[in-house]
């Protein structure tokens, strides 16, 4: 499974105290032999741990929310963030026009714009002020929080702009266009937390409650519906911290399934207004908590979890927060313990697809496979099945197991025909099987609405093997707009050096690379970051400093064949042919497709070897 599986994980719940419910099946099975051998190889390598809480960090409450959540100040009006205001004057207003019985539901649950009422005396002036500061405050962000509805050269546009930046190399003005092009995040981070699939009464509850506008239009596959009915319903409760907090997470939300990171300033506002009105109100620091992860803050983001987890122990969404701070800052045995109380407290499809990374890797791919298979069967929404669907077909694609990948990829987009991890899966497969023309027009697909790194580096790879007349233009091109979506990420507060490690060992600046695994090294120690250094300290010429971590990368059990062709590789270059014969043939043998271009230089250096 890729690691950024977990970046499109459902959630559930939306700040109510949530409770355990005892009659829901949990995942919790008596250990087999090989499952504790298993456990117990994972404990050598990284030890037993133990759930241990943060150090006491001091809550980060970053810049003044009120300059994006509110729009006046004292009489004077106050403009959004500089970000917002740089990506709507590249893109021009953007307007999405929701289905019939979206709008209807947005006009039922959202509630309409009342006229400002008389200033009035205490605790009425002060809700009467918030009132019309909430009012003002959503009309400026609402055209930008709807992305551009999609017409027919909608794409091409998106990724002719990104093209430009690429080419006029201005920066800043190129960010400025790749808002416009960049559309989906597959996957930023194993560990941002999606708003997800609540099931609720859908009743409008009054201010100051928990919830003031149903969840389950974000998860209904209609977010910028959500977030319209969201922000008009603040504009009338603007005391209603439970919306704040969901609207804060639904931008978070909105920045990982549009590729447009220039939301998450947006996302701390809205949180931060939230914890404004009510204080350690546990669906604001699980928010909180959800925006760190997205933007690689694992520490942070495990900080707020914990503040979450201590005003509401059942708080599903902060409990898989934690799950995957502690899987992205490679506390492996923690994040194992954090997933076995999770599901003790609140069972479900969230915690079950994390329940299931945490055993993949540490190489128990059966209990994965299992579990993965127990959250599709409970799976209820088109939003549930199309990511556990997806995850099972990742996770047969990388045992190898092609036609079972397809299988299941054809679930997910039978449950939604748009849902990109699919349509990349699906293309990924199919090159695995040779149908390199059916490979490429899928990832295509998903380039042309959604450049970002993975894809244009896999779509560039696609290229480079196929080989006909401008495929290795094609491909030049396909790497050199890596660089634009890193510039933007960074511009928002995300951290994209392994996204820059990953991309530039193999397609770009080798020193470029180094230097941000390095950094992502000194951040956290993960299989992830460990490959992603050895591999560059490999292309920077340094093999014998790289071999350790190629050995890391691979110490829990993990079943990666990149992984294992990289050290493979690793080992061919200082000299020891048995173990990188042993690693290359590992590596095919797991996952014969696993990369265009790498499985192809593996089978080069193993006949060289012969």
């Amino acid at each position: 499974m890729s690691p950024r599986m977990n970046d499109n994980a459902p959630e559930t719940g939306h700040g109510d105290r949530e409770q355990a419910a005892p009659g829901r099946p949990t995942l919790r099975t008596a250990e087999t032999g090989p499952e504790k051998a298993v456990r117990e190889a994972w404990e050598r390598a990284f030890g037993a741990g133990g759930a241990d809480a943060p150090d006491g960090r001091a809550d980060d409450t970053g810049p003044d929310p009120t300059p994006a959540a509110d729009s006046t100040r004292d009489g004077a009006p106050v403009t959004e963030s500089a970000a917002p205001n740089a990506e709507e004057e590249a893109c021009g207003t953007r307007t999405t026009e929701p289905t019939p019985e979206r709008r209807a539901s947005a006009d039922t649950q959202g509630g309409g714009q009342t006229a400002p009422s008389p200033p009035a005396d205490g605790a009425e002036a002060t809700e009467a002020t918030e009132a019309t500061e909430a009012t003002e405050a959503t009309e400026a962000t609402e055209a930008q929080a709807a992305p551009a509805a999609e017409s027919p050269g909608a794409a091409d546009e998106r990724v002719a702009a990104v093209r430009r930046f690429s080419a006029a190399g201005r920066r800043w003005r190129g960010v400025q266009l790749v808002v416009c092009a960049a559309s989906l995040a597959v996957a930023l981070t194993a560990g941002a937390v999606v708003v997800g699939a609540v099931r609720d009464s859908g009743t409008t509850p009054v201010a100051s409650t928990p919830s003031g506008v149903s969840p389950e239009l974000l998860a209904g596959g209609d977010l910028d519906s959500g977030i319209r009915a969201l922000q008009a319903h603040l504009r009338t409760q603007p005391r209603d911290y439970g919306s704040w907090a969901t609207l804060g997470l639904a931008y978070v939300e909105q920045a990982r399934t549009k590729g447009d990171p220039s939301r998450y300033p947006q996302a701390q506002a809205a949180l931060e207004r939230s914890l404004r009105v009510r204080p350690d109100n546990d669906a604001a620091l699980a928010g909180r908590a959800a925006l760190a992860a997205a933007r690689h803050d694992f520490t942070g983001a495990l900080d707020y979890a914990d503040q979450a987890l201590r005003q509401n122990p059942f708080s599903e969404r902060a409990l898989c927060s934690r799950i995957d701070a502690l899987v992205e800052l490679g506390r492996y045995a923690d994040a194992s313990k954090a997933a076995d109380l999770a599901d003790s407290r609140h069972p479900g499809v969230p915690v079950f697809t994390r329940y299931a990374y945490v055993h993949e890797l540490r190489g128990d791919v059966g209990t994965a496979r299992r579990v993965l298979e127990q959250a599709l069967a409970t799976a209820t929404s088109r939003g549930d099945i199309a990511y556990v669907a997806t995850a099972l077909g990742q996770l047969a694609w990388s045992q190898g197991q092609y036609g079972n990948a397809l299988d299941f990829y054809a679930r997910a987009l039978a449950a939604d025909d748009t849902y990109l991890p699919a349509l990349e899966g699906r293309a990924r497969a199919q090159a695995a099987q040779g149908d390199t023309a059916g490979a490429v027009r899928g990832m295509e697909q998903v380039v042309e609405r959604y450049p970002l790194p993975q894809p244009l580096v896999e779509l560039g790879e696609l290229y480079e093997a196929r080989g006909a007349s401008g495929d290795p233009d094609k491909a030049r091109d396909q790497y050199a707009l890596v660089d634009a979506w890193v510039s933007l990420a960074r511009a928002n507060g995300v951290d994209a050096d392994l996204d820059t490690a990953l991309a530039a060992a193999d397609h770009g600046d080798h020193a470029a690379a180094l230097k941000a695994a390095r950094a992502e090294w000194a951040r956290r120690h993960t299989v992830h970051t460990a490959d992603a250094l050895a591999w560059a300290l490999h292309v920077d010429g340094r093999d014998r400093e790289a071999l350790p971590y190629a050995r890391q990368a691979t110490a829990t059990g993990y079943r990666n064949a990149a992984f294992l062709y990289h050290r493979g590789m690793i080992e061919h270059a200082t000299g020891d042919t048995d173990q990188a014969r042993a690693s290359l043939t590992a590596a095919l043998k797991l996952n014969p497709g696993f990369s265009p271009l790498g499985a192809r230089e593996a089978r080069k250096v193993l006949e060289a070897m012969r």
